[in-house]
């Protein structure tokens, strides 16, 4: 997993509440446990018709937001089933932050695990950042994790607050496998000592 540290990307707007892992990645695309190839299905029944066209009106296809990394979305994001493909569809389009007032909490963790930040931010804060981020291809925010700080492109800053061990692990790039190889010396130290004792097993 990728360190995140200092990001800096160009934010889209999406006051939609209540949007569901199902909107997200619909069940579908759920024909994969590989991390990769879900981004051009992301929010697709949003982004496009039926026969494969894309809806023009929708925000990640303006040509203003096809690269947007950050999202500013509305509340309870993340909310539905509890599908792990959902923060995969979002890294792999090309998202690294999404701000909102709330966010489902399996939805939330998953994010963290996947290398993407998740932010909760009060309603007023969020709506700053929301109209900041309907100015286009102009509205670059810097997020700085090490500082908690989102700076917007007015250069506004605004503090959020994030859990310390979830903070570290991003910093430092560790996901689960990650965190389980830092013991890696002490894991081979219990196994061989394991073994002495116990050779038959």
């Amino acid at each position: 997993m990728d360190k995140f540290e200092t990001f800096t990307g160009i934010a889209a707007p999406m006051p939609l509440v209540n949007i569901d892992t199902d909107m997200i990645i619909p069940k579908v695309f759920l024909k994969s446990i590989a991390r990769t190839g879900f981004g051009k299905n992301l929010f697709d029944e949003m982004r496009y018709n039926r026969d494969g066209t894309e809806i023009p009106d929708f925000v990640l296809n303006k040509p203003q937001y096809r690269e947007a990394q950050i999202l500013i979305a509305g509340d309870n994001f993340g909310c539905g089933s509890s599908r792990e493909h959902a923060p995969w569809a979002l890294d792999d389009f090309g998202i690294k932050v999404i701000v909102s007032t709330s966010f489902a909490d399996i939805f939330f963790n998953n994010c963290f695990k996947n290398g993407m930040l998740p932010v909760v931010l009060p309603e007023d804060q969020v709506d700053l950042l929301m109209r900041d981020a309907e100015k286009g291809e102009n509205a670059r925010m810097t997020v700085d994790l090490a500082a908690q700080e989102i700076t917007t492109s007015e250069g506004d800053v605004i503090k959020f607050d994030v859990d310390a061990f979830k903070k570290h692990c991003l910093l430092n790039g560790l996901d689960d496998i990650g965190l389980t190889l830092e013991k890696a010396d002490s894991i081979a130290t219990f196994e061989e000592q394991a073994a002495q004792a116990r050779p038959w097993v």
